[in-house]
């Protein structure tokens, strides 16, 4: 296994790194803590390490001191047999001169594939001179399971698909506004092809056909792979057939009763306990989110119907039939998606009056920002009903802006409690934070 690992050590600093399209999250290392990048299947987090140690080599570290390893590797399936000291002393073994004299760089990809790597991580970190950075499926490697076997170790960061700002970075389109006429077109389109294909790397530029089949593998995976398999899930068919009813749902209200009513009238006797189960293991896995009602009392909050989106609007459309989602709210997760990168902390809002308001979360500044999403409001009525609810909800807040996201309208209306901005999505989507 030395000999092995040796081998792919050398592989590693003597091949080239795939880098890819720079991504906007740029995770700030601790010292004496792992740095662990955590994320649904498929969305960059290996290419993300990459980009991480070629800074490192730009910044002057050589490479003899990048360690890279892939556990997803099927040469190092037999690893935990061995156990995982063999990595740095294997690696000691090739450069006996660096040991405790220079600082080591640890990319350790898959790393949750080997069990007891809590551990390992935690005690190089002590002992060791290393600089530790770890990527993994989010459903394998919970943080919260990370801050109690690492005793506070390690720092976790999100990765998600690319976001519409990284979609045009990858197609190498202006994107910083303001933007003139001929810019704003080439945005648009971009937009429209980003609305088509979603923002999991792997599938940009592949034709219809082929993107739906590589988003049904990617749907198989979560949940078969990090899902029924972790946790040996009794009715497998169970979990899938919720997932895709929660798809064809998307952006929609349920509750707990609703979903376990629907599993059994599949034939499915699944109590309410593990259908709660299921929605926490979806989250965790970085594959569907659960938004609550904007609420003082928890218990209130809890109590309401939830709302549900899903990581990537392109997968939902390439898993479901399509015969309840439109693209309502498909625009809708789209935004949601938006904001996720901002904050976990997102909720929706009924006023006194039961008017609804779809999204609520504090900015980066703190700021409490509401936000109505419609595809248009060119219909007087649907006009009045989105800006009655957003207007009774700023009143109710005492915010004094608030926000409608439409697919192309641009319009600010003054009232007596603020102004609305009406904001077309492509746009929206470009500012980094309102």
């Amino acid at each position: 296994m030395k000999e092995l690992l040796k081998e792919m050590i050398i592989d590693a600093q003597s091949g080239s790194l795939f880098t890819g399209t720079t991504r906007h999250l740029k995770p700030t290392r601790v010292n004496n803590k792992a740095t662990i990048i955590i994320g649904v299947r498929r969305s960059g987090k290996s290419t993300l390490l990459h980009q991480i140690a070629a800074n490192l080599m730009l910044e002057g570290v050589s490479k003899e001191n990048i360690l890279y390893l892939n556990f997803f590797d099927d040469r190092l399936s037999n690893l935990y047999s061995f156990g995982l000291d063999m990595v740095l002393q294997s690696f000691y073994s090739l450069y006996p001169h660096k040991k405790s004299q220079e600082t080591i760089y640890c990319f350790f990809d898959e790393i949750q594939n080997v069990p007891g790597w809590e551990a390992y991580v935690d005690r190089i970190l002590r002992t060791e001179n290393v600089v530790v950075y770890i990527s993994g499926s989010s459903a394998q490697m919970l943080s919260k399971e990370i801050a109690t076997q690492m005793r506070g170790r390690a720092l976790s960061w999100e990765l998600f698909p690319f976001s519409f700002k990284e979609y045009t970075d990858h197609l190498t389109i202006k994107n910083d506004l303001p933007l003139n006429s001929q810019q704003r077109h080439f945005i648009e389109n971009a937009y429209q092809s980003y609305w088509n294909c979603g923002g999991f790397p792997e599938v940009v530029g592949l034709e219809k056909s082929l993107r739906i089949k590589v988003h049904q593998e990617y749907f198989d995976s979560i949940l078969f792979r990090d899902l029924i398999e972790r946790y040996d899930i009794s009715h497998p068919r169970a979990l899938v057939d919720l997932a895709k009813n929660l798809l064809e749902n998307i952006a929609s209200m349920y509750t707990i009763n609703s979903l376990t009513g629907f599993l059994k009238s599949l034939g499915y006797n699944v109590p309410k306990s593990s259908v709660s189960e299921y929605l926490k293991w979806f989250e965790d896995a970085y594959f569907l989110y659960t938004v609550r009602l904007f609420d003082a009392s928890f218990r209130r909050s809890n109590a309401n119907s939830k709302k549900i989106y899903c990581v990537d609007h392109a997968l939902i459309r390439s898993v479901s039939s399509g015969i309840l989602t439109n693209t309502g709210h498909i625009l809708e997760n789209i935004i949601f998606l938006a904001i996720r990168r901002l904050t976990a902390d997102i909720f929706y809002y009924k006023t006194k009056g039961n008017l609804e308001v779809d999204f609520v979360f504090n900015n980066a500044e703190g700021k409490l920002i509401l936000l109505q999403v419609c595809e248009t409001l060119v219909n007087p009525t649907t006009r009045m009903r989105e800006i009655n609810a957003l207007k009774t909800a700023m009143i109710e807040l005492n915010v004094n802006t608030g926000f409608i996201i439409t697919q192309k309208e641009t319009e600010s209306i003054r009232l007596e409690s603020g102004i609305i901005e009406i904001i077309p999505v492509w746009k929206y989507l470009l500012i980094p934070n309102l």
